[in-house]
Parts: C-alpha cells; sequence; structure tokens
C-alpha cells in the first residue's frame, strides 16, 4: 500500500481592498453580471466576470428553465462563450461571486464539479493556468491559481483527443 497526499493552495483576503486594482476591478464587474440572472427558482444568482489577455471582459450569469436540468452554471455560461467566440484570446482571470435574498452569504460560494470539469478542460485547450476569484460581497475572498488547486482528480483522458 501507497498513500499519497493532495495539498491544494488559495489566497484568502478579508475584503476587497486587499486585492491588486485589477482584480477588484473584476470583482466589482461580476456583481454587475448578476443583473441578468435568470434564477427564479432557485433564487440564486450568480455572476462571472471573466478577463482576457486582451484586456476583454465576458459578463455571463446562471439562467435557469423549468424544465430542469435544462439550465446552466454561470461559469458554463462564460466558458462557452469564450470558446464559441474568443478561443484565441486566452483567460487570465474569472471572478465569481453570488447573491440571495433568501439568506445571508459569509464565505465564497464554489463552483460546481461539472463547471470545474469544464474550466480543466478549456485550461489545457489553452494551455495556460486560469486565476480564479471566488468573490463573497460580505465576507472573505478566495483567489486559487489553476483548476489543479479546486479539482485535483482531474478526467483527462488524451487518447479520446484525435488531431
Amino acid at each position: 500500500m501507497t498513500n499519497h497526499e493532495i495539498k491544494i493552495a488559495f489566497e484568502e483576503y478579508d475584503n476587497l481592498h486587499e486585492l491588486n486594482s485589477s482584480d477588484q476591478h473584476l470583482c466589482l464587474e461580476s456583481v454587475k453580471a448578476l443583473k441578468n440572472s435568470h434564477s427564479p427558482y432557485s433564487k440564486f444568482r450568480v455572476g462571472v466576470a471573466m478577463l482576457l489577455q486582451s484586456g476583454k471582459i465576458i459578463y455571463a450569469s446562471n439562467q435557469e428553465n423549468v424544465a430542469y436540468p435544462s439550465g446552466l452554471c454561470a461559469e458554463r455560461v462564460a466558458l462557452f462563450y469564450w470558446g464559441a467566440n474568443h478561443p484565441d484570446d486566452p483567460i487570465v482571470t474569472m471572478a465569481i461571486t453570488a447573491q440571495t435574498d433568501e439568506f445571508e452569504l459569509i464565505k465564497p460560494v464554489t463552483s460546481c464539479g461539472s463547471c470545474l470539469q469544464v474550466l480543466a478542460e478549456y485550461e489545457k485547450k489553452q494551455n495556460q493556468q486560469i486565476n480564479i476569484i471566488l468573490y463573497c460581497q460580505q465576507g472573505p475572498i478566495w483567489k486559487i491559481k489553476g483548476i489543479q488547486n479546486q479539482l485535483p482528480f482531474l478526467f483527462f483522458e488524451d487518447r479520446l483527443i484525435t488531431q
């Protein structure tokens, strides 16, 4: 038997003002993205602002549908939009925030497994790590470098890729 240990790393900030100005701006832009959330069923709004290498920002929000599970998380909305429209402009940083009127969010909201797997695929596609900022508006902020610090057991099978 062999024991293995997996370590993840992330930075935690107490408030927005501890971040550099670019990350502060992206967090505030993710709050703007909340306004287009279509979440009448969960009442849980998620907004994403994604900074591309060119300086362009992509906005996305979660989109629910009464025919559950036909909706889509904000992260995948952003990533699929990027893949369809800007695949040659690498993603640098993605800021994610959430909001609900049902209760107070006091810690960052993490992405679901499906979103993490898509993020892993796109990080591999662009051959560059993506910085993720999980912005809790009334709590700490987590900054995570690369998918390995969120999903250490990625599903990849390189033999499935034929080029």
